[in-house]
């Protein structure tokens, strides 16, 4: 049953403290697998004779392609089996794909085994949404969700330093070795100290009637699909960032060894914002918190528009606007998610996959469209911020029924 953030002894299981850095733990496993290789894009490419600059992109996309198109099977079969092995499965395919990549022979593989990592980390991801909606609901899941963005979002503020650190000390293959430890980390903490949440009176078949209907429930209701729509252009604006970052501030800007700094930096504008969600939406909700975060990440953009989009703005501005965008983006996405998950909570696995993989996918499209888009200068992702931000607060107000900033309370049932 649900329980609240403040009952610190949840029956039969593991304080909320460590429950919470637990969660974080496994969803962080894919942002950690990500931002750590950033700085490392270079010298794989160099290893590996990649001639073409922006094809070094194709490490960061691989994994996320992997990663979104096993999101579906995860959680129907968390649904069906139970979270705990579906998690374990999980973990072992993502140490098999970094074994792999970290001794492949050729780009090619490399690239296979980026994808394989992908595949093995959507298990943990989607497995930890499920378990925290399995337990909490409405604004208690998005309080505890920005506790887990909180430690989450540490990890792009850490992942690049960490990166430089092992390439000072070593080969690029030594941080698929730190990736590796990672995933055992996460693999005997979980099996040691999470409770199945998932009863097994409550299991969902692998039919195609239960699945259909499953599915039927997901897009039609107005808040869960509409609200993963919004999800997927904030998450094309992070892959964006993510994809064209090294490009932007080493090779735009110049900035070499600070690159990782910067990035934290800007990273750290996300977990600000958790945190102030956190502190929140408790009081204000969900819709007022993330509606206002999306109309300050529009005007953010607004005013770069008026601009004309410089195609070289100088790097305080350019990271004053990312700066920005992100710390809407902390306090949007975790609400968004919450809403999207809270008619969700008899499908949670179901619904867990395909917010997930909706978001990821089209996150990872997007992503790689502005990436490829990489000119030598920042035009093309000030470009797709705004163009995403626009399409997010198209969504929300179709979702919404035209009406922002309304407590759940004053609006429609979905």
């Amino acid at each position: 049953m649900p329980y609240s953030p403040q009952d610190r002894h949840p029956p039969a299981d593991i304080r909320f403290g460590e429950f919470v850095a637990l969660m974080a733990l496994l969803m962080a496993l894919t942002a950690l697998s990500i931002d750590i290789m950033l700085v490392a894009l270079p010298q794989i490419a160099a290893d590996y004779a990649v001639d073409n600059p922006n094809h070094r992109q194709l490490v960061v996309t691989c994994y996320m392609l992997g990663f979104a198109a096993s999101q579906p099977f995860h959680g129907p079969l968390s649904d069906r089996f139970g979270r705990k092995p579906v998690l374990t499965a999980g973990l072992v395919v993502f140490a098999i794909g970094t074994v792999a990549a970290m001794l492949a022979p050729s780009f090619e593989l490399h690239l296979a085994g980026r994808a394989l990592q992908g595949i093995g980390a959507a298990a943990p991801r989607i497995v930890a949404v499920a378990v925290v909606r399995d337990r909490f609901a409405g604004r208690d899941m998005a309080r505890v969700m920005s506790f887990v963005m909180t430690i989450f979002i540490i990890v792009p503020v850490l992942a690049p330093s960490i990166g430089e650190v092992v390439l000072w000390t070593g080969h690029w293959s030594w941080i698929f070795g730190f990736l590796l430890l990672a995933a055992a980390v996460a693999l005997v903490w979980s099996s040691l100290r999470l409770k199945e949440t998932r009863p097994a009176g409550d299991r969902l078949p692998l039919s195609a009637a239960a699945l259909g209907g499953a599915y039927a429930t997901i897009l039609t209701s107005r808040r869960s699909f509409g609200y993963t729509v919004a999800s997927g252009f904030m998450f094309g604006a992070l892959m964006s960032y993510v994809t064209s970052a090294q490009q932007i501030f080493v090779d735009v800007y110049g900035l070499g060894d600070m690159f990782p700094i910067v990035f934290g930096a800007i990273a750290a504008a996300m977990a600000v914002a958790s945190i102030t969600n956190a502190r929140l939406v408790g009081r204000l909700g969900m819709r007022r918190v993330s509606h206002t975060a999306m109309l300050g990440y529009v005007a953010a953009c607004v005013a770069l528009a008026v601009a004309g989009f410089p195609p070289h703005l100088p790097l305080p501005y350019f990271c004053a606007f990312l700066a920005a965008t992100f710390f809407a983006f902390g306090l949007m996405v975790p609400n968004f998610n919450a809403m999207a998950m809270e008619p969700l909570g008899h499908i949670a696995g179901v619904g867990s996959s395909f917010i997930g993989f909706y978001t990821t996918a089209t996150g990872a499209v997007l992503g790689w469209i502005i990436g490829q888009s990489f000119d030598g200068t920042v035009r093309p992702i000030t470009i797709g911020f705004s163009c995403f931000g626009i399409a997010t607060l198209l969504s929300v107000l179709v979702t919404e029924r035209g009406q922002l900033l309304k407590a759940r309370e004053q609006q429609p049932r979905p």
